[in-house]
């Protein structure tokens, strides 16, 4: 089978050689450490995933499409502080960021503060008829969209319905505005969803066999979501709905979320909503399974990730251990296994590789596995999203 063969077989449920061998990324400084614990200095974000001999990488998505900011904000450096920096993001947002080893950037100023600013610099910015949004090779894409034998699997992204304007206002501020002025919330989430279902209208319109359909919203915390329920589905239901309609009308009918922290609470709410993937399940310290999930939510809930990364990070014992106990879900299908979130550089470049050794056996089978070690792509590999 072929990767893309593959990965539909899978998620699906339906017969295939063996599970998608695949992973989300590194941190960017993991890498950058694996080179003095022997990793080929070659080896780069870039060409990891043929490096460690992945059917595909999830660390690209989109098709060449933006559905989001058009045009972006320069990044501009405003402030040098050592080991930080002041940074103007290319989503408008100022942050307080570390050079090297650094998490999370601190918001430190907003340019979205209320209507005017709304208005004036991100409303012009989401308007799906811009044609920078679209690739400059559209024709040779759609072509391979076109491609029923094509080998490889096509994504399309269906951007953020919250998590963007949580990144753009900061938390406190979307959290008030929810309840200050819930007509500006509404607008803004009226907004996103209509720029993306109309370039996703104009890419399924071409006639391409898409393979799934991915968001992003990163809208709950260790304790839960950080928007309510009730507000969920007021809000952001009816759009996630507009966009998982969409898609199966086009035959399209894996809908992904990348999600970080606890989501049960919001887990039937977007399978209501035609969202029936959850990405990457993020153990955490509130122990997400998704052994249970599989066990609460039947064959319905589709999933990736899964594999707690603080593992990776301990004995070899305890990672063999833990490959061995999501085989059964891996072996079932509906589930693709990897650390749940981009490999930490905590992580010993040995640990990762016998990590890979072990998955490559165990969810692997050995059947027809691409080799470890080569940095060249086979001829005629077509890597077109």
């Amino acid at each position: 089978m072929n990767d893309r063969e593959r990965f539909n077989a899978t998620m699906h449920y339906q017969p295939r050689d063996r599970s998608p061998i695949c992973d989300f990324g590194f941190w960017k400084e993991t890498i950058t450490l694996w080179y003095d614990q022997g990793l080929p200095r070659n080896v780069n974000p870039c060409n990891s995933d043929m490096f460690f001999g992945m059917d595909f990488g999830l660390d690209w998505i989109g098709a060449g499409v933006n559905v989001g900011l058009e045009p972006l904000f320069d990044e501009v450096v405003l402030e040098d502080r050592g080991d930080y920096e002041i940074v103007q993001q290319i989503d408008g947002v100022r942050v307080l960021r570390k050079k090297f080893m650094g998490t999370i950037p601190q918001h430190q100023g907003h340019l979205l503060v209320d209507r005017e600013s709304w208005e004036k610099h991100y409303k012009p910015r989401l308007d799906p008829t811009t044609p920078r949004r679209y690739p400059a090779d559209w024709d040779s894409r759609v072509r391979n969209w076109r491609n029923p034998k094509r080998g490889n699997v096509v994504v399309l992204p269906a951007g953020s319905l919250y998590g963007w304007i949580r990144d753009w206002m900061g938390l406190e501020a979307v959290s008030l505005l929810v309840y200050d002025d819930p007509a500006l919330f509404e607008e803004m989430v009226t907004t996103i969803a209509d720029c993306v279902i109309g370039v996703l209208t104009r890419v399924l319109d071409t006639g391409g066999h898409f393979d799934a359909v991915a968001m992003w919203e990163d809208m709950c915390y260790r304790a839960g979501p950080l928007l309510s329920p009730q507000h969920f589905k007021r809000y952001l239901v009816p759009h996630y709905r507009r966009i998982s309609d969409l898609a199966r009308s086009h035959g399209v009918d894996v809908l992904w979320v990348d999600c970080d922290g606890k989501i049960d609470e919001l887990i039937p709410l977007w399978l209501d909503a035609g969202i029936n993937c959850m990405f990457p399940v993020e153990v955490g310290t509130w122990g997400a399974d998704p052994m249970a999930y599989r066990k609460k939510y039947g064959k319905d809930l589709l999933m990736l990730g899964g594999f707690d990364k603080r593992i990776l990070a301990g004995s070899k014992e305890a990672i063999e251990a833990e490959v061995r106990r999501l085989t059964p879900l891996v072996e079932e299908g509906g589930y693709i296994g990897f650390c749940d979130h981009r490999v930490p550089p905590d992580v010993p470049l040995e640990n990762y590789v016998f990590y890979l050794e072990t998955v490559r056996k165990l969810w692997g089978h050995g059947i027809n596995l691409k080799p470890m070690g080569q940095l060249e792509a086979p001829l005629g590999q077509d890597g077109l999203g």
